[in-house]
């Protein structure tokens, strides 16, 4: 967790960047033996780049965590990690339709698994801000 901050921390300071919410959770390798981490992302203020942001990311979490490097040593076990740029609002509408939305209530940052991350992939607008994409 303290690296995953530290990361962040520093792909927002090299680009401007402001994360509001983010999750994290491993893709499982695939039929050509491939596989990464997907951070999903809500941005106060987004990068110029997400594709830069995620290098910077990446390049950061290999400089504090010897076992990532080691596992992204030439893509051989871990591919680059892949930044999904979340919508205004997905995490809270996420929270809202568990039932947790307040202050006592957090998203969980880094899984083991996918279930969180698609929970939140799938949240659709809010009634409210797909009417305000509608008449925009």
């Amino acid at each position: 967790m303290d690296n995953a901050e530290q990361g962040l921390a520093y792909a927002c300071a090299q680009t401007g960047a402001e994360v509001l919410e983010y999750t994290a959770a491993p893709v499982f390798m695939n039929e050509q033996a491939k596989c990464r981490h997907q951070w999903l992302i809500e941005f106060a203020t987004p990068p110029n780049s997400i594709a830069h942001f995620a290098e910077l990311l990446d390049q950061q979490l290999q400089t504090l965590n010897s076992d990532y490097e080691a596992k992204r040593f030439h893509d051989i076990t871990l591919q680059p990690l892949e930044v999904v740029l979340a919508r205004p609002g997905q995490f809270n509408d996420w929270l809202k339709a568990k039932g947790k939305l307040g202050g006592q209530h957090k998203i969980p940052r880094l899984s083991n698994s996918r279930k969180v991350i698609e929970e939140v992939m799938k949240t659709s607008p809010s009634p409210s801000q797909e009417e305000e994409r509608l008449s925009n």
